[in-house]
């Protein structure tokens, strides 16, 4: 972040203190939260300045977007180059991973690396072409172009959207193939129960409301399908009017570390090699009386004259290498519209 940044990077016992505040009150707020559930910005909807950052969320009535009118400038020929770390440097952390899984130390790790791209528009100009779920852009940092939901809370129901499982949309019977991959169904699984549980430190009647259901994501290199299942319950009595204390109950967010948690986190931290920082952590709203959170993947950052981007995906026992690195290099995408 840059040193003319307005807001303050807040620590954790700042962020649950203000997210209890602030929504007690009713006041509306933008929430980001980062990997490591240690840091991250909470900013009141007044003191939101276009200059520095612009969100929009799906669920906003009226698309709200920061208090910026979006700009109106013509699309110019989009050029997007990417440059992935090579198939051998992959395998040495997949085979690290894949080994960690067989010693009993893990059943899933999510694996991410970075990739330096390479583009003609601006981290502005891909926010105001892009369309997603939940978009955030910070002024020479970051880019968040999200198609996941973390968590969903109105009045007292809680509800989770947890995604594992892409597929290129054009190939051959592509729905049934991801919906019947035995690795696919296998991590899937494991997700769902790892969300059921972290909503079971915050609520009660914890259920799978739907359960391995298929959404179709646009790229601009091609279409995706995306498999997801909604997780419900009750915030109890302790967490409903603590909604930060809840947040952080659940973070990090399963999807993207893995189960066991904490000993997947330690995987993770020994074999990827570089900092997440914001990308896989969590952005938030809250509108004065319901909260809606996405997790901060698709994400771009900007590294002085450089842009990274962050993906990567679920390694289980079942894994296959060369499927795990296209999947990798397949996420390298903006959903420009």
């Amino acid at each position: 972040m840059t040193d003319s940044f307005p807001y303050p990077l807040l620590s954790k016992e700042q962020l649950i203190e203000q997210i209890n505040l602030l929504s007690t009150e009713k006041i509306p707020f933008l929430f980001m939260i980062n990997y490591k559930a240690d840091q991250g910005y909470i900013i009141e909807e007044e003191k939101l300045d276009e200059n520095y950052i612009r969100f929009q969320f799906e669920s906003i009535a009226g698309s709200l977007d920061s208090k910026a009118v979006r700009l109106s400038a013509k699309k110019k020929a989009f050029l997007w180059d990417i440059h992935p770390l090579s198939l051998k440097d992959y395998q040495y952390r997949f085979d690290f991973v894949q080994c960690q899984i067989h010693l009993g130390n893990s059943f899933l790790v999510n694996l991410t690396q970075s990739t330096e791209v390479k583009t003609n528009q601006t981290l502005l100009e891909l926010y105001n072409q892009s369309s997603a779920r939940y978009k955030i852009w910070m002024k020479d940092s970051m880019l968040v172009l999200s198609p996941e939901t973390f968590v969903r809370i109105n009045g007292q129901t809680i509800s989770s959207f947890p995604m594992k499982g892409t597929i290129d949309a054009s190939v051959p019977f592509a729905e049934e193939l991801i919906l019947n991959d035995p690795k696919e169904m296998a991590e899937h699984a494991t997700i769902v129960d790892l969300i059921r549980n972290d909503l079971s430190l915050v609520a009660d009647n914890v259920e799978v409301k739907r359960y391995r259901y298929i959404e179709k994501i646009k790229t601009n290199k091609h279409d995706l399908w995306q498999v997801s299942s909604e997780i419900t319950g009750r915030l109890t009595d302790k967490y409903c009017n603590h909604p930060g204390d809840a947040l952080f109950a659940m973070l990090p967010a399963g999807s993207i570390c893995g189960a066991p948690k904490a000993k997947t986190l330690e995987i993770i931290q020994q074999t990827e090699g570089y900092e997440r920082n914001f990308y896989t952590g969590v952005c938030g709203y809250f509108d004065g009386q319901n909260l809606d959170s996405g997790v901060m993947i698709r994400f771009i950052e900007q590294d002085g004259d450089r842009l990274v981007f962050k993906s990567g995906g679920g390694i289980t026992a079942q894994s296959d290498l060369i499927k795990e690195y296209e999947e990798l290099i397949q996420k390298i995408y903006v959903p420009v519209c």
